[in-house]
C-alpha cells in the first residue's frame, strides 16, 4: 500500500508549508523571484547534499548534473498509485517541453534501496521515458540525501518482512541550472502547470 488518504491531506499540508518553515532569517537568495505555479522555495539550498549511486554503479552529486534542470522525486518501484502517476506526469511534462526537454533530466531518487537494485530501478524509470535517471545507494546515503531535501520516508510494515510497503513524500523538487532548489511541485499540479515552471528555469 501506499499512503492512505488522511496521511496524503497531512504530508499535502507540511508540504505546503514547507517554503514558511525554511525561510529563517539570513537564508535569503539572490535568485530572481519567479511565478511558480508550484512553491516558491528559492534560498532554502534543499538537496545540497545529494549523495547516491545512479543505475550504471557510478556516484552522483548535483556537480553531475549542473547546466541542466532538475526535477527531483522520491519514490519506489513497488509503489502501486503515487509513483507510477508522479513518472507519467513526468513523462508528459518531457513532450509538453519538447526540444527543451534535453535541457532537464528528471531524477527518482529510491527510497527503498533494499528492493531497488540498480537494473530494478533502471527498467522501472526508463519504462517511462528513456532519459529518467534512477539513484539508490546504501541506507546511509539515502538518509543523508533525503534529509538534504527534508524528504520525508518510512517503511510500513506489511503481512511479512519482505512485503512491506513506504511512505514517502509525493512532491517534485524544481532545481535550477545551478543546482538551486527553486519550486516544490505537488502532486495537485497539472503537467502543464510543471511545464510551465520548468520553462521559467530554461
Amino acid at each position: 500500500m501506499s499512503l492512505s488518504i488522511p496521511r496524503r491531506r497531512l504530508l499535502a499540508g507540511a508540504l505546503a508549508t514547507l517554503p514558511l518553515a525554511l525561510a529563517l532569517p539570513g537564508c535569503t537568495s539572490k535568485a530572481e523571484p519567479l511565478p511558480f505555479e508550484g512553491n516558491d522555495i528559492s534560498g532554502t539550498h534543499l538537496g545540497r547534499d545529494l549523495d547516491m549511486i545512479d543505475t550504471t554503479g557510478q556516484r552522483r552529486t548535483l556537480a553531475d548534473y549542473r547546466g541542466k534542470v532538475l526535477l527531483v522525486f522520491f519514490g519506489y518501484t513497488q509503489c502501486p498509485d503515487v509513483c507510477p502517476t508522479a513518472m507519467a506526469q513526468a513523462a508528459q511534462v518531457m513532450q509538453l517541453l519538447g526540444d527543451q526537454a534535453r535541457d532537464v533530466r528528471v531524477l527518482m531518487i529510491s527510497v527503498d534501496p533494499a528492493r531497488d537494485t540498480p537494473d530494478i530501478l533502471g527498467a522501472y524509470v526508463q519504462a517511462f521515458d528513456p532519459s529518467f535517471i534512477g539513484l539508490t545507494g546504501t541506507p546511509e546515503q539515502l538518509d543523508k540525501t533525503a534529509r538534504s531535501f527534508k524528504a520525508f520516508y518510512a517503511k510500513e510494515p506489511g503481512p511479512s518482512p519482505e512485503h512491506y510497503a513506504m511512505n514517502h513524500s509525493s512532491a517534485f523538487y524544481l532545481l535550477d541550472r545551478e543546482g538551486e532548489a527553486r519550486a516544490l511541485l505537488g502532486p495537485s499540479l497539472t503537467p502543464e502547470d510543471m511545464a510551465h515552471d520548468v520553462k521559467l528555469l530554461m
